[in-house]
């Protein structure tokens, strides 16, 4: 059985890593895999879900009063803010993101999930380490294994921790001498600010601001350079609001992006931004939270609404991709998902076909390219 033949192979890694001989007889005693997380690994949205129908279903109006309730009340949010300088309003995103304020922690032995994951092969080297980590966690005595609960992907508590960052980066903030990121909302959040401040959170500057750019922008300098606000503005691309930039984001280092296309709303992206990535990188949650977190905080909606989207099937994203990679523009594989590599790819060929170079993948883009892919010339 290919599971039990991976489970003894591992013993001898797992050993080898410090893990105690009777913890890993222990832990390793009658486990199996587990198929719900197995189906789960390896199935991908037919329908890629667009970024402004994410967004939308993440800022929803009872999530915001709730929000809001809780920065009003929650006493730990100050010291917090204070110790590790990031914004409550951003903790209580990311909070509200990964479960619900707390309430959707998931439900799944990690021992079991990880061991179901490395098996199977297609992430052992990661599996395989966080399933150690798990085991140093039991070993050391700080929790036991029937805490040890989480999502289907091995995320645990409130603030969704992977193990070896609970080894690493959850704290005790409620002072009982655990770091118990399932029970105590203060632990969580306190955890959660100690990750983004190691990955480099720039206290006192934005995470994003909403931008508007001149008729005619070149919008193949999206997800492309870094300028100050300063450098922006002098190719026309101002705040969405008219307000100044404070001192601490004239001075950063912002990028451009066009997440629903030259039709939607435009942000300058600051280096928090991409800190909220070390947590999930994903351009749509770092803006989900953003988004909420400025919500939380009494901040209006956009400027410039979120366009009516279509989202786009798995077999359209793979036959623009191959288009794109017969036409010679490099999407780094045709595997569905359009990450930077094929919106870098698509801004160049709708350049050189004199559209707006944006990146985004419609279904008008997925039409021209498979026309001109089979010998046909794109219509304007």
């Amino acid at each position: 059985m290919v599971f039990d033949a991976w489970a003894a192979e591992f013993q001898i890694r797992a050993l080898a890593a410090g893990i105690a001989p009777e913890v890993l007889r222990r832990e390793m005693a009658g486990l199996s895999p587990n198929p719900r997380v197995a189906n789960l690994d390896t199935v991908q949205p037919e329908f890629s879900k667009p970024v402004s129908d994410y967004v939308k279903g993440v800022i929803g109006p009872d999530r915001v009063v709730a929000g809001q309730r809780r920065r009003a009340e929650m006493a730990d949010l100050g010291p917090i803010e204070d110790r590790f300088g990031v914004p409550r309003e951003i903790l209580l995103a990311v909070w509200a993101m990964e479960s619900g304020f707390g309430a959707l922690q998931g439900d799944f032995d990690v021992v079991r999930a990880f061991a179901t994951l490395a098996a199977q092969g297609r992430r052992r080297a990661f599996a395989e380490s966080e399933l150690i980590a798990t085991l140093r966690i039991i070993q050391s005595g700080e929790q036991p294994r029937a805490r040890l609960k989480g999502s289907w992907a091995g995320a645990m508590g409130q603030t969704q921790f992977i193990p070896s960052m609970y080894l690493s980066t959850a704290v005790d903030i409620d002072g009982d001498g655990r770091r118990d990121i399932w029970e105590s909302s203060a632990d969580s959040l306190g955890s959660a600010a100690n990750l983004l401040m190691q990955a480099g959170w720039v206290r006192g500057q934005s995470w994003a601001r909403e931008v508007t750019a001149p008729p005619g922008f070149d919008y193949g300098l999206t997800e492309g350079p870094k300028e100050t606000p300063i450098g922006w503005a002098e190719l026309g691309v101002v705040r969405a609001d008219g307000l100044p930039w404070s001192g601490a984001d004239s001075t950063g280092q912002a990028q451009l992006i066009a997440p629903a296309g030259s039709g939607g709303p435009l942000f300058l992206l600051f280096p928090n931004h991409f800190v909220v990535r070390q947590y999930n990188n994903s351009l749509a949650y770092a803006l989900g939270v953003g988004l909420l977190a400025d919500r939380f905080g009494g901040a209006a909606g956009l400027v410039r609404p979120w366009p009516q989207e279509t989202p786009i099937a798995l077999v359209d994203r793979m036959t623009a991709q191959r288009a794109l990679i017969a036409l010679g523009f490099d999407t780094g594989g045709a595997d569905g998902v359009v990450g930077l590599k094929t919106r870098s790819a698509l801004r160049a060929w709708q350049k050189a076909h004199a559209l707006v170079a944006d990146g985004y993948l419609s279904v008008d883009m997925v039409r021209r390219l498979r026309a001109e892919a089979e010998g046909a010339s794109p219509t304007n």
